[in-house]
């Protein structure tokens, strides 16, 4: 097969789980498949390079004032769906694969389907539904919404990265026999190829900085734990745009002892290194497709402590009093949740432990055979139609 897969961000060059979802994949396909990506130019050279067997193209830049830490425009995507047209246009893929945020570009690729006659595949890596009035406020949240709503009747083939995207695609009138569930993974051999840690910090965040990760409510939760744990230690893993409010707030909260912002680790490895280093990962996040980094978190054996938000398909991989659990959006009760478990160090191993257990499925190797046997089933359909 030659597939392309399509999302304005690429993988090693802009980190986040849609890139990372397809650059996994993609470079497992490539030992059998020609396989491309197409999305913004983030390098320095040709626009098209080689990387791990994968053709990447750049197909227009981005200007200064985007921001990469989770900050988009609306100008931006709408480049990118335009420029995206002739490079893809003049390539014949057996299948093109969508991420379908941030929504712009799936016209283009609903055009070069119809033109090239290539079937279309959709991966919904979350369904923002009334999250877009949270994200944009209401006239401009409805337009979002409206676009979102609109483009799920472009292809039949579509992808669900987590059972509550499919549940929430099936509710807004996609057939259920049209979505395929296929969770994202980890990289189960890099995990374990780091050693046992010593436990420096007591709680560990790894994210974006950005209104939706919702790290404003772990400090506050901090603040609470403090009384019982003078000495507790939180790392924040991560940059973006709410890095200086964050920091803002630990000053103001008199947590700057307590609190450590070790920024942005560019290598997985160091990622994984400092959650081996962690007893529990907290996640406050309002928003999240599937949660690539509480797999992750799990097959590095923590226990897990999340938010209860509508828009979040984390909890899925939450078995509650076994490998973590789910607290409100409340400071009172996230401090509480994690003091159930920061308590009891036998509570501690024991949750790891299974959390270690349950990561084991979430195998990129796995996702990958299930995708690839998708991919030549969707492509013997379209044939046949």
């Amino acid at each position: 097969m030659k597939i392309a897969f399509i999302y304005d961000m690429i993988y090693p060059f802009n980190i986040g789980g849609v890139e990372l979802r397809n650059f996994e994949i993609a470079k497992r396909l490539t030992k059998n498949h020609e396989v491309h990506l197409f999305g913004v130019k983030l390098w320095q050279g040709p626009d098209v390079i080689k990387k791990d067997g994968i053709t990447i193209h750049g197909v227009c830049k981005y200007g200064k004032t985007y921001n990469f830490k989770g900050v988009r425009t609306i100008f931006e995507p709408l480049k990118f769906a335009i420029k995206l047209y002739k490079p893809l246009k003049k390539e014949k893929f057996d299948l093109i694969d969508t991420s379908t945020f941030v929504y712009f570009h799936c016209f283009t690729c609903k055009l070069i389907s119809t033109l090239n006659k290539t079937p279309l595949i959709f991966t919904w890596h979350q369904y923002w539904g009334n999250y877009w009035y949270e994200y944009l406020g209401f006239i401009k949240g409805f337009f979002g919404k409206l676009i979102e709503r609109l483009v799920k009747n472009f292809t039949n083939f579509h992808v669900a990265i987590s059972k509550t995207t499919k549940n929430d695609l099936i509710k807004i009138g996609l057939a259920e026999k049209n979505i395929f569930l296929s969770y994202d993974g980890v990289n189960l051999e890099l995990v374990e190829s780091i050693p046992k840690q010593e436990k420096i910090y007591d709680l560990i965040f790894v994210g974006r900085l950005i209104h939706q990760k919702n790290v404003s409510l772990l400090i506050k939760a901090t603040q609470i734990l403090k009384k019982d744990f003078p000495n507790i230690k939180i790392a924040i893993v991560g940059d973006g745009p709410d890095k200086n409010d964050l920091i803002a707030l630990t000053k103001k909260l008199n947590l700057e002892n307590n609190v450590l912002f070790l920024g942005f680790l560019p290598e997985l490895k160091q990622v994984y290194k400092k959650m081996k280093q962690s007893k529990i990962f907290v996640l406050p996040s309002l928003l999240e497709g599937f949660g690539i980094v509480v797999a992750e978190a799990m097959a590095c054996s923590l226990p897990i402590v999340l938010v209860n938000s509508p828009w979040s398909a984390s909890k899925e991989l939450i078995n509650e009093k076994l490998n973590g659990s789910i607290s409100k959006n409340d400071p009172e009760n996230l401090a509480q949740n994690i003091k159930n478990i920061l308590n009891n160090n036998q509570k501690i191993t024991n949750m790891g432990q299974h959390s270690h257990k349950l990561a084991q499925k979430f195998s990129w190797q796995n996702t990958t055979s299930d995708i690839e046997t998708y991919y030549q089933e969707m492509i013997n359909l379209w044939k046949q139609n």
